[in-house]
């Protein structure tokens, strides 16, 4: 009882600092690619965040099972590093008795992992998808960024801010250029706001600023002060959120019968599955000798991982591409998987090691 209540909490405790690992790698590639896009004025400051935090559960199953693999792969590995491994063995428990203790603390994990799958993942697709549709819609305004300069859709016209107040409705130090008639035109203010008129157009009202006017490479010049001065931006009209495969709800995906909905259901599937076969794989490959190196298994576990979810990717190519049926599904990849799993468990539990090297170079 003691073993194995030290078993679950060891688990616990390693797959929960692997998922924060995998989400701090995964957040700090996700995030130098938003603020490159938002540099470039591509998407606005204030929407990083949103963005970020939705695909972090689009990407949630994959992290969590890679957690669970991990987590059991490690606590094991250091059992048998430390002979804790040893003394359950010599108890007259076998390799298969620990499945018990293993099974139970991975069972709340994979449901987890079915349920982002199967409800939340697709939730958040289709979230980020209306986001982004919406992200498009907004004035010229709400897709500057502070500091830089952006031109608009029309190349008619450039904006620069300073800054903008924590609403994003004030603005400092605002200068425009347009081109309108041939005429060059500049708008200076140190202060300005956001209005919306009764019709719903958008303007940025500068306030006490300058506009300097004239034709390029004249000497036809004017110069104007004002109190109050109003700029239309453009708003780009929203356009109708098209709901892709990855984004349907599960009863939609069920009902259809389509070869892309089937082979969306067969996907979202295979998440819970690869995690409870790699969660049985990590059993027997987290044996550790004392005496070789620590990191062989981990190198080997981790190809392994790679390998199942690769080969499921391309099998969902091939199914797209009909040259698999869509019956079949990735059905031969887990039950390759499970047989795997039971001649690793076997040649564990009987101390063989899982490749016999000397017998397969003396074949050759």
């Amino acid at each position: 009882m003691l073993f194995k209540t030290s078993l679950k909490k060891e688990l616990l405790v390693n797959s929960i600092t692997a998922l924060l690992i995998l989400i701090s790698i995964v957040m700090a590639q996700r995030i130098t690619f938003y603020l490159r896009y938002a540099a470039k004025g591509a998407i606005p400051n204030d929407s990083i965040i949103t963005i970020l935090g939705l695909n972090l559960i689009k990407y949630s199953p994959l992290l969590l099972s890679l957690s669970i693999f991990l987590a059991v792969l490690l606590t094991l590995s250091r059992w048998y590093r430390d002979h804790e491994m040893i003394i359950w063995l010599s108890s007259g428990l076998s390799l298969a008795k620990i499945m018990k203790p293993i099974a139970s603390f991975a069972l709340p994990a994979i449901f987890m992992v079915a349920f982002l799958s199967l409800f939340l993942n697709p939730w958040a697709v289709r979230t980020a998808d209306q986001f982004k549709s919406q992200l498009k819609s907004r004035d010229e305004l709400s897709r500057l960024n502070p500091g830089t300069f952006k031109e608009s859709k029309s190349l008619d016209r450039v904006f620069y801010i300073e800054s903008f107040d924590e609403l994003g409705s004030a603005v400092k130090n605002i200068f425009v250029q347009t081109k309108h008639n041939n005429k060059l035109g500049v708008v200076i203010a140190s202060n300005g706001h956001r209005e919306i008129s009764k019709k719903g157009d958008n303007y940025i009202i500068l306030q006490k600023g300058r506009r300097y006017e004239g034709v390029p490479n004249t000497k036809e010049f004017s110069t104007t002060e004002f109190d109050q001065y109003g700029i239309l931006t453009a708003q780009q009209p929203i356009e109708p959120f098209i709901e892709t495969v990855d984004s349907k709800k599960l009863s939609d995906v069920i009902k259809s019968k389509t070869l892309a909905d089937r082979l969306e259901l067969q996907w979202r599937i295979a998440s819970p599955i690869s995690c409870i076969l790699l969660v049985f794989l990590a059993i027997p490959l987290s044996f550790t000798n004392p005496r070789a190196g620590r990191s062989l298994n981990i190198i080997f576990a981790v190809l392994i991982f790679i390998i199942y979810n690769n080969l499921l990717a391309i099998m969902n190519t091939f199914i797209s591409l009909k040259k698999v049926s869509v019956t079949i599904g990735f059905w031969p990849i887990h039950l390759i998987f499970l047989l795997a799993a039971i001649y690793f468990t076997y040649k564990r539990s009987v101390n063989q090691p899982l490749f016999n090297l000397k017998s397969i170079l003396n074949t050759k």
